[in-house]
Protein backbone atom coordinates (compact mmCIF):
# COMPACT_ATOMS: atom_id res chain seq x y z
CA UNK A 1 0.00 0.00 0.00
CA UNK A 2 1.45 3.47 -0.74
CA UNK A 3 1.59 5.79 1.76
CA UNK A 4 4.81 8.14 3.07
CA UNK A 5 5.85 11.41 3.51
CA UNK A 6 3.48 13.14 1.05
CA UNK A 7 2.72 17.16 1.19
CA UNK A 8 0.68 18.65 3.65
CA UNK A 9 -2.66 17.79 3.95
CA UNK A 10 -4.67 21.27 3.98
CA UNK A 11 -6.16 22.80 6.97
CA UNK A 12 -10.11 22.19 7.50
CA UNK A 13 -10.83 25.41 6.86
CA UNK A 14 -9.98 28.42 4.82
CA UNK A 15 -9.22 30.45 8.00
CA UNK A 16 -7.37 27.85 10.34
CA UNK A 17 -3.97 28.64 9.72
CA UNK A 18 -1.04 25.88 10.79
CA UNK A 19 2.79 26.14 10.55
CA UNK A 20 5.09 23.38 10.60
CA UNK A 21 6.90 22.29 13.90
CA UNK A 22 10.19 20.90 12.75
CA UNK A 23 12.14 18.04 14.79
CA UNK A 24 15.70 17.31 14.91
CA UNK A 25 16.48 13.69 14.48
CA UNK A 26 16.65 12.08 17.60
CA UNK A 27 15.35 15.06 19.51
CA UNK A 28 11.68 14.28 21.69
CA UNK A 29 8.86 16.45 22.40
CA UNK A 30 7.43 15.21 25.38
CA UNK A 31 3.89 15.13 25.63
CA UNK A 32 3.61 16.43 21.54
CA UNK A 33 4.89 13.45 19.48
CA UNK A 34 2.99 10.48 20.38
CA UNK A 35 4.92 6.79 19.32
CA UNK A 36 3.49 5.10 16.28
CA UNK A 37 1.75 2.08 18.90
CA UNK A 38 -0.10 4.41 20.61
CA UNK A 39 -1.48 6.31 17.29
CA UNK A 40 -2.13 2.87 16.52
CA UNK A 41 -3.79 2.42 19.92
CA UNK A 42 -5.70 5.44 20.18
CA UNK A 43 -7.10 4.75 16.20
CA UNK A 44 -8.71 1.50 17.56
CA UNK A 45 -9.99 3.19 20.33
CA UNK A 46 -11.45 5.59 18.29
CA UNK A 47 -12.83 3.32 15.90
CA UNK A 48 -13.75 1.40 19.11
CA UNK A 49 -16.09 3.73 20.68
CA UNK A 50 -18.20 4.69 17.15
CA UNK A 51 -18.78 0.94 16.41
CA UNK A 52 -20.06 -0.02 19.95
CA UNK A 53 -21.68 3.76 20.32
CA UNK A 54 -25.28 3.27 21.76
CA UNK A 55 -28.48 4.32 19.47
CA UNK A 56 -28.38 8.13 20.38
CA UNK A 57 -30.34 11.45 18.88
CA UNK A 58 -27.04 12.22 16.96
CA UNK A 59 -27.73 9.01 14.97
CA UNK A 60 -31.63 10.12 14.26
CA UNK A 61 -30.36 13.13 13.27
CA UNK A 62 -27.64 11.91 10.92
CA UNK A 63 -30.36 9.73 9.60
CA UNK A 64 -33.06 12.39 9.09
CA UNK A 65 -30.72 15.06 7.12
CA UNK A 66 -29.49 12.31 4.83
CA UNK A 67 -32.87 11.14 4.39
CA UNK A 68 -34.61 14.31 3.74
CA UNK A 69 -31.91 14.38 0.53
CA UNK A 70 -33.19 10.89 -0.69
CA UNK A 71 -37.15 11.86 -0.15
CA UNK A 72 -36.33 15.20 -2.07
CA UNK A 73 -34.48 13.08 -5.17
CA UNK A 74 -37.35 10.85 -5.31
CA UNK A 75 -40.05 13.18 -5.33
CA UNK A 76 -38.30 15.07 -8.04
CA UNK A 77 -37.51 11.83 -10.12
CA UNK A 78 -40.86 10.40 -9.96
CA UNK A 79 -42.57 13.69 -9.85
CA UNK A 80 -42.18 13.79 -14.18
CA UNK A 81 -43.99 10.66 -13.99
CA UNK A 82 -47.04 12.44 -13.90
CA UNK A 83 -45.96 15.58 -14.45
CA UNK A 84 -45.30 14.35 -18.58
CA UNK A 85 -48.84 13.61 -19.00
CA UNK A 86 -49.68 17.52 -17.57
CA UNK A 87 -46.59 18.95 -20.15
CA UNK A 88 -48.54 16.38 -22.64
CA UNK A 89 -51.86 18.14 -22.42
CA UNK A 90 -50.68 21.66 -22.33
CA UNK A 91 -47.49 21.18 -24.71
CA UNK A 92 -48.02 18.16 -26.67
CA UNK A 93 -49.07 17.40 -29.83
CA UNK A 94 -52.89 16.38 -29.78
CA UNK A 95 -52.52 16.55 -26.30
CA UNK A 96 -49.74 14.01 -25.94
CA UNK A 97 -45.95 14.39 -25.64
CA UNK A 98 -44.08 13.08 -28.49
CA UNK A 99 -41.95 9.11 -27.55
CA UNK A 100 -38.73 11.64 -28.01
CA UNK A 101 -40.03 13.98 -25.91
CA UNK A 102 -41.14 12.49 -22.93
CA UNK A 103 -38.13 10.70 -23.43
CA UNK A 104 -36.14 13.35 -23.22
CA UNK A 105 -37.63 14.85 -20.21
CA UNK A 106 -37.35 11.36 -17.90
CA UNK A 107 -33.92 10.70 -19.23
CA UNK A 108 -32.47 13.86 -18.37
CA UNK A 109 -32.18 12.87 -14.96
CA UNK A 110 -30.67 9.82 -14.59
CA UNK A 111 -27.91 11.05 -17.14
CA UNK A 112 -27.31 13.98 -14.52
CA UNK A 113 -27.12 11.93 -11.75
CA UNK A 114 -24.69 9.57 -13.31
CA UNK A 115 -22.40 12.81 -13.94
CA UNK A 116 -22.91 13.61 -10.04
CA UNK A 117 -22.34 10.42 -8.65
CA UNK A 118 -19.11 10.28 -10.15
CA UNK A 119 -18.11 13.65 -9.52
CA UNK A 120 -19.15 14.25 -5.90
CA UNK A 121 -18.38 10.56 -5.09
CA UNK A 122 -14.41 11.45 -5.99
CA UNK A 123 -14.83 15.28 -4.02
CA UNK A 124 -16.07 13.35 -0.85
CA UNK A 125 -13.23 11.57 -1.03
CA UNK A 126 -10.80 14.11 -1.42
CA UNK A 127 -11.97 17.65 -0.11
CA UNK A 128 -14.36 15.69 2.64
CA UNK A 129 -17.99 14.77 3.16
CA UNK A 130 -18.57 17.91 5.07
CA UNK A 131 -17.23 20.66 3.01
CA UNK A 132 -19.14 18.68 -0.44
CA UNK A 133 -21.89 18.27 1.92
CA UNK A 134 -25.50 20.84 1.27
CA UNK A 135 -23.62 21.86 -2.33
CA UNK A 136 -25.53 18.90 -4.42
CA UNK A 137 -28.83 20.26 -2.24
CA UNK A 138 -28.27 23.69 -3.34
CA UNK A 139 -28.44 22.05 -7.59
CA UNK A 140 -31.62 20.22 -6.90
CA UNK A 141 -33.48 23.50 -5.38
CA UNK A 142 -32.28 26.08 -8.08
CA UNK A 143 -33.07 23.55 -10.94
CA UNK A 144 -36.57 22.90 -9.50
CA UNK A 145 -37.03 26.61 -9.26
CA UNK A 146 -35.76 26.40 -13.03
CA UNK A 147 -38.46 23.88 -14.50
CA UNK A 148 -40.93 25.38 -12.42
CA UNK A 149 -40.24 28.95 -13.88
CA UNK A 150 -39.28 27.80 -17.62
CA UNK A 151 -41.27 29.38 -20.96
CA UNK A 152 -41.80 29.16 -24.05
CA UNK A 153 -40.98 31.19 -26.86
CA UNK A 154 -40.09 31.21 -30.48
CA UNK A 155 -36.63 30.82 -30.04
CA UNK A 156 -36.47 28.25 -27.32
CA UNK A 157 -39.11 25.00 -26.18
CA UNK A 158 -40.04 24.51 -23.02
CA UNK A 159 -39.50 20.64 -23.10
CA UNK A 160 -36.10 21.47 -24.31
CA UNK A 161 -35.30 24.09 -21.53
CA UNK A 162 -36.89 21.36 -19.16
CA UNK A 163 -34.81 18.03 -20.36
CA UNK A 164 -31.33 21.26 -19.63
CA UNK A 165 -32.55 22.03 -15.79
CA UNK A 166 -33.96 18.19 -15.32
CA UNK A 167 -30.18 17.66 -16.07
CA UNK A 168 -28.32 20.21 -13.65
CA UNK A 169 -31.03 18.44 -11.04
CA UNK A 170 -29.91 14.87 -11.97
CA UNK A 171 -26.34 15.94 -11.00
CA UNK A 172 -27.16 17.33 -8.16
CA UNK A 173 -29.55 14.10 -7.03
CA UNK A 174 -26.22 11.86 -7.85
CA UNK A 175 -23.94 13.75 -5.63
CA UNK A 176 -26.60 13.22 -2.84
CA UNK A 177 -25.96 9.26 -3.20
CA UNK A 178 -22.97 8.99 -1.87
CA UNK A 179 -22.99 11.48 0.96
CA UNK A 180 -26.42 10.72 1.82
CA UNK A 181 -24.97 6.76 2.50
CA UNK A 182 -20.97 6.99 3.59
CA UNK A 183 -21.85 10.08 6.22
CA UNK A 184 -24.51 7.54 8.15
CA UNK A 185 -22.09 4.58 7.63
CA UNK A 186 -19.23 6.12 8.50
CA UNK A 187 -20.94 7.34 12.00
CA UNK A 188 -23.12 4.31 12.49
CA UNK A 189 -22.27 1.68 15.39
CA UNK A 190 -21.45 -1.55 13.86
CA UNK A 191 -24.95 -3.68 15.50
CA UNK A 192 -27.33 -0.60 13.78
CA UNK A 193 -25.64 0.22 10.38
CA UNK A 194 -27.75 -1.82 8.06
CA UNK A 195 -30.97 -0.09 9.50
CA UNK A 196 -29.58 3.42 9.38
CA UNK A 197 -28.37 3.01 5.57
CA UNK A 198 -31.88 1.33 5.03
CA UNK A 199 -33.96 3.88 7.51
CA UNK A 200 -32.15 6.81 4.83
CA UNK A 201 -33.09 4.98 1.96
CA UNK A 202 -36.56 3.75 2.63
CA UNK A 203 -37.52 7.71 2.66
CA UNK A 204 -37.16 7.57 -0.83
CA UNK A 205 -40.70 5.52 -0.85
CA UNK A 206 -42.34 8.23 1.07
CA UNK A 207 -40.58 10.69 -1.28
CA UNK A 208 -42.74 9.10 -4.34
CA UNK A 209 -45.50 8.94 -2.47
CA UNK A 210 -45.45 12.74 -1.64
CA UNK A 211 -45.11 13.43 -5.32
CA UNK A 212 -48.59 11.41 -6.16
CA UNK A 213 -50.43 13.06 -2.91
CA UNK A 214 -48.96 16.68 -3.80
CA UNK A 215 -50.49 16.03 -7.61
CA UNK A 216 -53.64 14.79 -6.31
CA UNK A 217 -54.58 17.77 -4.22
CA UNK A 218 -53.24 20.16 -6.79
CA UNK A 219 -55.20 18.60 -9.40
CA UNK A 220 -58.89 18.40 -7.00
CA UNK A 221 -57.71 22.09 -5.95
CA UNK A 222 -58.38 22.99 -9.97
CA UNK A 223 -60.71 21.13 -10.50
CA UNK A 224 -63.22 23.71 -11.49
CA UNK A 225 -60.78 25.45 -13.18
CA UNK A 226 -59.92 22.75 -14.86
CA UNK A 227 -63.30 21.60 -16.06
CA UNK A 228 -63.98 25.32 -16.85
CA UNK A 229 -60.94 25.50 -19.07
CA UNK A 230 -61.01 26.08 -23.27
CA UNK A 231 -60.15 21.97 -23.51
CA UNK A 232 -57.81 22.59 -26.48
CA UNK A 233 -55.63 25.03 -24.59
CA UNK A 234 -55.97 24.37 -20.47
CA UNK A 235 -54.09 26.62 -19.09
CA UNK A 236 -54.63 25.77 -14.98
CA UNK A 237 -53.00 22.33 -16.51
CA UNK A 238 -50.19 24.46 -16.84
CA UNK A 239 -50.22 25.72 -13.26
CA UNK A 240 -50.34 22.03 -11.68
CA UNK A 241 -47.56 20.80 -13.08
CA UNK A 242 -45.13 23.90 -12.14
CA UNK A 243 -46.21 23.81 -8.48
CA UNK A 244 -45.54 20.26 -8.58
CA UNK A 245 -42.38 20.59 -9.71
CA UNK A 246 -41.40 23.33 -7.73
CA UNK A 247 -42.17 22.23 -4.50
CA UNK A 248 -40.27 19.75 -5.30
CA UNK A 249 -37.67 22.64 -3.12
CA UNK A 250 -39.46 22.82 -0.16
CA UNK A 251 -37.78 19.41 1.70
CA UNK A 252 -34.13 20.63 0.16
CA UNK A 253 -34.17 23.92 1.20
CA UNK A 254 -35.64 22.82 5.28
CA UNK A 255 -32.39 20.61 5.15
CA UNK A 256 -29.55 22.90 3.97
CA UNK A 257 -28.68 24.23 7.15
CA UNK A 258 -28.52 21.46 8.77
CA UNK A 259 -26.11 19.75 6.01
CA UNK A 260 -24.00 22.69 6.02
CA UNK A 261 -23.84 22.12 9.55
CA UNK A 262 -22.91 18.39 9.87
CA UNK A 263 -19.96 17.65 11.37
CA UNK A 264 -16.94 15.38 9.33
CA UNK A 265 -16.61 12.14 10.13
CA UNK A 266 -14.43 10.63 12.28
CA UNK A 267 -12.91 8.18 10.07
CA UNK A 268 -12.12 10.69 7.26
CA UNK A 269 -10.66 12.90 10.12
CA UNK A 270 -8.28 9.96 11.07
CA UNK A 271 -7.91 8.36 7.46
CA UNK A 272 -7.81 10.49 5.31
CA UNK A 273 -6.82 14.18 7.09
CA UNK A 274 -4.28 11.36 8.89
CA UNK A 275 -5.56 13.66 12.30
CA UNK A 276 -6.04 10.92 14.81
CA UNK A 277 -6.45 13.37 18.11
CA UNK A 278 -9.08 15.56 16.50
CA UNK A 279 -10.90 12.43 15.59
CA UNK A 280 -10.48 11.22 18.66
CA UNK A 281 -12.05 14.91 19.80
CA UNK A 282 -15.02 14.60 17.56
CA UNK A 283 -16.40 11.15 18.84
CA UNK A 284 -16.64 12.71 22.18
CA UNK A 285 -18.26 15.83 21.30
CA UNK A 286 -20.72 14.69 18.51
CA UNK A 287 -21.66 10.67 20.01
CA UNK A 288 -20.46 10.84 23.75
CA UNK A 289 -21.53 14.67 24.81
CA UNK A 290 -24.59 14.76 27.07
CA UNK A 291 -25.65 17.43 24.59
CA UNK A 292 -25.36 14.92 22.12
CA UNK A 293 -28.91 13.51 22.43
CA UNK A 294 -30.34 16.96 22.88
CA UNK A 295 -29.18 19.66 20.83
CA UNK A 296 -26.43 18.42 18.85
CA UNK A 297 -27.54 20.70 15.79
CA UNK A 298 -27.31 23.63 17.62
CA UNK A 299 -23.97 23.33 19.62
CA UNK A 300 -20.88 24.52 18.74
CA UNK A 301 -17.64 23.93 20.45
CA UNK A 302 -13.47 25.16 19.59
CA UNK A 303 -11.77 23.09 17.74
CA UNK A 304 -8.18 23.21 19.13
CA UNK A 305 -6.81 25.96 21.65
CA UNK A 306 -3.85 28.36 19.72
CA UNK A 307 -0.99 26.37 20.01
CA UNK A 308 -2.04 23.05 20.01
CA UNK A 309 0.36 20.34 18.39
CA UNK A 310 -1.79 19.23 15.40
CA UNK A 311 0.03 16.08 14.18
CA UNK A 312 -0.39 14.55 10.96
CA UNK A 313 0.26 10.77 10.65
CA UNK A 314 2.10 8.80 7.74
CA UNK A 315 -0.90 6.11 6.48
CA UNK A 316 -2.07 4.66 3.14
CA UNK A 317 -3.15 7.68 1.28
CA UNK A 318 -5.11 7.50 -1.38
CA UNK A 319 -3.39 8.37 -5.23
CA UNK A 320 -3.71 6.91 -8.90
CA UNK A 321 -1.02 4.08 -8.24
CA UNK A 322 -2.88 3.27 -5.20
CA UNK A 323 -6.02 2.71 -6.36
CA UNK A 324 -4.95 0.62 -9.30
CA UNK A 325 -2.94 -1.34 -6.67
CA UNK A 326 -6.29 -1.58 -4.25
CA UNK A 327 -8.88 -2.74 -7.40
CA UNK A 328 -6.62 -4.94 -9.37
CA UNK A 329 -6.90 -7.51 -6.46
CA UNK A 330 -9.46 -9.69 -7.37
CA UNK A 331 -11.07 -10.09 -3.68
CA UNK A 332 -11.35 -5.66 -3.90
CA UNK A 333 -13.04 -5.70 -8.18
CA UNK A 334 -14.68 -8.93 -7.79
CA UNK A 335 -17.24 -7.29 -5.02
CA UNK A 336 -17.29 -3.93 -6.90
CA UNK A 337 -18.19 -5.47 -9.82
CA UNK A 338 -20.85 -7.20 -8.09
CA UNK A 339 -22.05 -4.21 -6.85
CA UNK A 340 -22.19 -2.50 -10.08
CA UNK A 341 -24.32 -4.86 -11.98
CA UNK A 342 -26.57 -5.78 -8.74
CA UNK A 343 -27.21 -1.72 -8.76
CA UNK A 344 -27.89 -1.64 -12.82
CA UNK A 345 -29.62 -4.57 -12.99
CA UNK A 346 -32.74 -3.21 -10.37
CA UNK A 347 -32.45 -0.42 -11.72
CA UNK A 348 -33.34 -1.55 -15.51
CA UNK A 349 -36.89 -2.82 -14.20
CA UNK A 350 -37.01 0.17 -10.92
CA UNK A 351 -36.82 2.89 -13.14
CA UNK A 352 -38.12 1.12 -16.36
CA UNK A 353 -41.65 1.08 -15.03
CA UNK A 354 -41.17 3.52 -12.18
CA UNK A 355 -40.94 6.62 -14.58
CA UNK A 356 -43.80 4.84 -16.83
CA UNK A 357 -46.36 4.32 -13.64
CA UNK A 358 -48.62 6.52 -15.86
CA UNK A 359 -48.31 4.72 -19.25
CA UNK A 360 -48.28 1.20 -17.43
CA UNK A 361 -51.55 2.13 -15.44
CA UNK A 362 -53.15 3.97 -19.08
CA UNK A 363 -51.93 0.67 -20.68
CA UNK A 364 -54.13 -1.81 -19.24
CA UNK A 365 -56.88 0.77 -19.07
CA UNK A 366 -56.91 0.61 -14.43
CA UNK A 367 -58.38 3.99 -13.31
CA UNK A 368 -58.92 4.87 -17.00
CA UNK A 369 -62.15 7.71 -17.63
CA UNK A 370 -64.62 5.55 -19.53
CA UNK A 371 -65.09 6.04 -23.05
CA UNK A 372 -68.07 8.24 -22.71
CA UNK A 373 -65.95 10.82 -20.54
CA UNK A 374 -65.06 13.51 -22.71
CA UNK A 375 -63.37 17.05 -22.42
CA UNK A 376 -61.80 18.46 -19.84
CA UNK A 377 -63.80 16.26 -17.59
CA UNK A 378 -62.02 13.65 -19.19
CA UNK A 379 -58.50 15.52 -18.37
CA UNK A 380 -59.32 15.81 -14.98
CA UNK A 381 -60.14 12.27 -14.53
CA UNK A 382 -57.14 10.60 -16.17
CA UNK A 383 -54.78 13.39 -14.11
CA UNK A 384 -56.25 12.01 -10.51
CA UNK A 385 -56.52 8.50 -11.64
CA UNK A 386 -53.15 8.44 -12.18
CA UNK A 387 -52.09 10.05 -9.27
CA UNK A 388 -54.34 7.75 -6.98
CA UNK A 389 -52.63 4.66 -9.18
CA UNK A 390 -49.07 5.93 -7.94
CA UNK A 391 -50.14 6.68 -4.06
CA UNK A 392 -51.59 2.83 -4.12
CA UNK A 393 -48.35 1.54 -5.79
CA UNK A 394 -46.40 3.30 -3.14
CA UNK A 395 -48.48 2.87 -0.27
CA UNK A 396 -48.76 -0.79 -1.18
CA UNK A 397 -45.41 -1.73 -2.04
CA UNK A 398 -42.75 0.74 -1.77
CA UNK A 399 -43.15 1.90 1.33
CA UNK A 400 -43.65 -1.30 3.42
CA UNK A 401 -40.84 -3.35 1.66
CA UNK A 402 -38.54 -0.47 2.79
CA UNK A 403 -39.57 -0.80 5.93
CA UNK A 404 -39.84 -4.96 6.00
CA UNK A 405 -36.08 -4.32 5.00
CA UNK A 406 -35.52 -2.27 7.88
CA UNK A 407 -36.79 -4.65 10.62
CA UNK A 408 -34.35 -7.54 9.06
CA UNK A 409 -31.01 -6.60 7.68
CA UNK A 410 -29.34 -6.78 10.96
CA UNK A 411 -29.86 -9.87 11.81
CA UNK A 412 -30.68 -11.41 8.59
CA UNK A 413 -28.24 -9.91 6.66
CA UNK A 414 -27.85 -8.17 3.15
CA UNK A 415 -27.53 -11.05 0.87
CA UNK A 416 -30.49 -12.88 1.64
CA UNK A 417 -32.46 -9.73 1.66
CA UNK A 418 -31.20 -9.08 -1.60
CA UNK A 419 -31.51 -12.46 -3.34
CA UNK A 420 -34.39 -13.23 -2.19
CA UNK A 421 -35.87 -9.42 -3.77
CA UNK A 422 -33.90 -10.89 -6.63
CA UNK A 423 -35.87 -13.89 -7.28
CA UNK A 424 -39.06 -12.97 -6.54
CA UNK A 425 -38.64 -10.34 -8.86
CA UNK A 426 -37.70 -12.85 -11.16
CA UNK A 427 -40.68 -14.82 -10.92
CA UNK A 428 -43.35 -11.95 -10.83
CA UNK A 429 -41.85 -10.32 -14.15
CA UNK A 430 -42.39 -13.63 -15.89
CA UNK A 431 -45.94 -13.98 -14.76
CA UNK A 432 -46.78 -10.76 -15.49
CA UNK A 433 -44.77 -10.66 -18.70
CA UNK A 434 -45.90 -13.94 -20.34
CA UNK A 435 -49.69 -13.45 -18.50
CA UNK A 436 -50.18 -9.89 -19.54
CA UNK A 437 -52.86 -10.46 -22.35
CA UNK A 438 -54.72 -12.97 -19.93
CA UNK A 439 -54.65 -10.67 -17.08
CA UNK A 440 -55.78 -7.42 -18.63
CA UNK A 441 -58.74 -8.74 -20.48
CA UNK A 442 -61.40 -8.41 -17.65
CA UNK A 443 -61.48 -6.21 -14.74
CA UNK A 444 -60.79 -8.33 -12.18
CA UNK A 445 -57.40 -9.18 -14.11
CA UNK A 446 -56.61 -5.88 -14.34
CA UNK A 447 -56.85 -5.55 -10.45
CA UNK A 448 -54.82 -9.14 -10.26
CA UNK A 449 -52.13 -7.02 -12.60
CA UNK A 450 -52.19 -4.31 -10.07
CA UNK A 451 -51.83 -6.62 -7.06
CA UNK A 452 -49.06 -7.98 -9.09
CA UNK A 453 -47.30 -4.99 -9.54
CA UNK A 454 -47.59 -3.58 -6.27
CA UNK A 455 -46.08 -7.29 -4.90
CA UNK A 456 -42.83 -5.90 -7.55
CA UNK A 457 -42.37 -2.90 -5.59
CA UNK A 458 -42.96 -4.51 -2.36
CA UNK A 459 -39.86 -7.09 -3.33
CA UNK A 460 -38.10 -4.39 -4.94
CA UNK A 461 -37.75 -2.29 -1.60
CA UNK A 462 -37.55 -5.86 0.53
CA UNK A 463 -34.85 -6.42 -1.69
CA UNK A 464 -32.21 -5.41 -4.36
CA UNK A 465 -33.41 -1.63 -4.20
CA UNK A 466 -32.90 -1.30 -0.15
CA UNK A 467 -29.60 -3.41 -0.18
CA UNK A 468 -27.49 -2.33 -3.12
CA UNK A 469 -26.77 1.27 -1.44
CA UNK A 470 -25.74 -0.61 1.55
CA UNK A 471 -23.14 -2.85 0.30
CA UNK A 472 -20.70 -0.12 -0.87
CA UNK A 473 -21.43 2.12 1.92
CA UNK A 474 -20.46 -0.05 4.37
CA UNK A 475 -16.94 -1.19 2.10
CA UNK A 476 -13.58 -0.48 0.66
CA UNK A 477 -11.07 1.47 2.85
CA UNK A 478 -12.24 5.27 3.83
CA UNK A 479 -9.90 6.91 1.35
CA UNK A 480 -11.63 5.34 -1.58
CA UNK A 481 -15.33 4.60 -0.27
CA UNK A 482 -17.24 7.20 -1.17
CA UNK A 483 -15.57 6.97 -5.24
CA UNK A 484 -16.53 3.34 -4.89
CA UNK A 485 -20.33 4.12 -4.14
CA UNK A 486 -20.23 6.52 -6.83
CA UNK A 487 -18.91 4.10 -9.35
CA UNK A 488 -21.51 1.62 -8.27
CA UNK A 489 -24.43 4.12 -7.88
CA UNK A 490 -23.34 5.42 -11.37
CA UNK A 491 -23.86 1.71 -12.50
CA UNK A 492 -27.51 1.99 -11.72
CA UNK A 493 -28.60 5.00 -13.48
CA UNK A 494 -26.65 4.07 -16.41
CA UNK A 495 -29.23 0.87 -15.99
CA UNK A 496 -32.25 3.73 -15.54
CA UNK A 497 -31.23 5.39 -19.03
CA UNK A 498 -30.90 2.31 -21.22
CA UNK A 499 -34.23 1.35 -19.42
CA UNK A 500 -35.62 4.72 -20.29
CA UNK A 501 -34.31 4.84 -23.85
CA UNK A 502 -35.12 0.79 -24.32
CA UNK A 503 -38.59 1.27 -22.83
CA UNK A 504 -39.28 4.92 -24.77
CA UNK A 505 -38.03 2.92 -28.24
CA UNK A 506 -39.79 -0.29 -27.89
CA UNK A 507 -43.06 -0.05 -25.84
CA UNK A 508 -44.63 0.75 -29.35
CA UNK A 509 -43.66 -1.67 -31.50
CA UNK A 510 -46.97 -3.09 -32.77
CA UNK A 511 -49.15 -0.73 -31.79
CA UNK A 512 -49.67 1.54 -28.94
CA UNK A 513 -47.98 -0.32 -25.63
CA UNK A 514 -47.90 -3.32 -27.65
CA UNK A 515 -44.91 -4.17 -26.33
CA UNK A 516 -45.09 -4.17 -22.55
CA UNK A 517 -45.27 -7.94 -22.04
CA UNK A 518 -41.95 -8.55 -23.93
CA UNK A 519 -40.56 -5.47 -21.52
CA UNK A 520 -42.09 -7.36 -18.50
CA UNK A 521 -39.90 -10.44 -19.61
CA UNK A 522 -36.91 -8.45 -20.01
CA UNK A 523 -36.65 -7.28 -16.81
CA UNK A 524 -37.47 -10.76 -15.47
CA UNK A 525 -33.62 -12.19 -17.21
CA UNK A 526 -32.47 -8.65 -15.70
CA UNK A 527 -33.19 -9.90 -12.23
CA UNK A 528 -32.23 -13.44 -12.58
CA UNK A 529 -28.74 -12.34 -13.74
CA UNK A 530 -28.87 -9.73 -10.77
CA UNK A 531 -29.38 -12.70 -8.44
CA UNK A 532 -26.28 -13.94 -9.47
CA UNK A 533 -24.33 -11.11 -9.35
CA UNK A 534 -25.15 -10.80 -5.56
CA UNK A 535 -23.53 -14.42 -4.58
CA UNK A 536 -20.15 -12.94 -5.17
CA UNK A 537 -20.82 -10.04 -2.82
CA UNK A 538 -19.52 -9.80 1.14
CA UNK A 539 -22.32 -9.94 4.07
CA UNK A 540 -21.52 -6.85 6.24
CA UNK A 541 -23.56 -8.24 8.96
CA UNK A 542 -22.07 -7.23 12.04
CA UNK A 543 -18.86 -6.44 10.55
CA UNK A 544 -17.00 -3.42 11.00
CA UNK A 545 -16.08 -1.24 7.96
CA UNK A 546 -12.68 -2.06 8.34
CA UNK A 547 -13.27 -5.49 8.51
CA UNK A 548 -14.79 -4.68 5.33
CA UNK A 549 -12.49 -2.67 3.84
CA UNK A 550 -10.41 -5.69 2.99
CA UNK A 551 -7.11 -3.85 3.79
CA UNK A 552 -4.55 -4.70 6.75
CA UNK A 553 -5.44 -2.77 9.86
CA UNK A 554 -2.64 -4.13 12.16
CA UNK A 555 0.25 -0.76 12.16
CA UNK A 556 -2.32 0.70 9.79
CA UNK A 557 -0.41 4.47 10.97
CA UNK A 558 3.57 3.67 10.23
CA UNK A 559 4.69 6.99 11.93
CA UNK A 560 4.59 10.63 12.45
CA UNK A 561 5.03 12.48 8.74
CA UNK A 562 4.94 16.00 10.19
CA UNK A 563 2.89 18.05 12.98
CA UNK A 564 1.70 21.71 12.69
CA UNK A 565 0.87 24.58 15.27
CA UNK A 566 -2.64 26.09 15.17
CA UNK A 567 -3.72 29.01 15.67
CA UNK A 568 -7.25 30.51 14.97
CA UNK A 569 -9.17 28.16 16.88
CA UNK A 570 -12.39 27.68 14.55
CA UNK A 571 -16.00 28.02 16.02
CA UNK A 572 -17.60 25.10 14.28
CA UNK A 573 -21.62 24.49 14.44
CA UNK A 574 -22.49 20.91 14.86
Amino acid sequence: MESGLDEKTPARNASEEVRSVGFEDGEDREGEVESCVTLNDKRRATLAEIDNAKFSWFHVRICIVAGVGFFTDSYDIFAINIASVMLGYVYGHEQKLTSNQDLGVKVATPVGTVVGQLLFGWLADVYGRKPIYGYELMLMIVASFGQALAGQAHGVNIIGVLVVWRFVMGVGIGGDYPLSSVIPAEFASTRIRGRMLTAVGANQGWGQLTAALVAFIITSAYKDSILADDPHVLPHVDFIWRLLIGLGCVPGAIALYFRLTIPETPRFTMDVERNVRRAAQDVDRVIHSPAAGVDVGLKVYERDDEGAVVQRVRAPKATRRDFRRFFSRRENLVPLLGMCYSWFAIDVAFYGLGLNTSIILQAIGFGSPSADVTGTLAVYTNLKNISVGNMILAVAGLIPGAWTTFLVIDFWGRKPVQLLGFVMLTILYIVMGFAYHDLTATSAGRKAFVFLYCLTNFFSNFGPNSTVSVFPGESFPTRYRSTAFGIAAASGKVGAVVSQVGFGKLVNIGGENAFVPHLLEIFAFFMLTGALSTMVLKEGKQVTLEEMSNEQQEGFIQGRAYSEVESKPEIEEL
